[in-house]
This record gives structure tokens, C-alpha cells and sequence, in this order.
């Protein structure tokens, strides 16, 4: 099972290698845009994008209702006693 943790792209780091710094609950680290950059949506147009990132890879484009639902949901999770 992979988990996707909803981040916001802070900065452009890098177009060359698509690197950018994204923002997740007030941590902040590099990832690869790779796979959420393409003509339609080239990495100058990604700043300030919602995404779902896993092991430094940002690996989908979210909206903003769907990032906010995401980290309530994990909250949540990491209120709960599970044992």
C-alpha cells in the first residue's frame, strides 16, 4: 500500500531536473515533478499546485478541497488509538 501525503509547491527549485520545494503540514522538502508536469501543464506553471507526494516524488496533481479532506483524514488518523 503506498501513501500519498498532500504537500503545496512553495518554490521552483530546479526546471532542468524538475525539482521543486513542497510544503507538507509545515515541512518543507525537495521532490520531483516528473510525473505531474507536461505540455499541458508545463513545471513554470506548478507553483502554489496541490499535490500528493510519496518517496520524493510528487505523483498527482489535488485540488485544494481534496488536500484539506486528505489532512483532516490524517489528523484524525493520528489522533486515534489503533493499538
Amino acid at each position: 500500500m503506498c501513501l500519498g501525503i498532500p504537500g503545496r509547491i512553495v518554490a521552483l527549485d530546479d526546471a532542468e531536473a524538475a525539482l521543486a520545494t513542497v510544503d507538507v503540514c509545515g515541512v518543507q522538502r525537495q521532490v520531483n515533478l516528473l510525473c505531474v508536469i507536461d505540455d499541458e501543464h508545463p513545471f513554470d506553471a506548478c507553483l502554489g499546485d496541490w499535490v500528493l507526494v510519496h518517496v520524493g516524488f510528487a505523483m498527482s496533481r489535488i485540488d485544494d478541497a481534496e488536500a484539506q479532506r486528505t489532512l483532516a483524514l490524517l489528523a484524525e488518523l493520528g489522533d486515534s488509538d489503533v493499538g
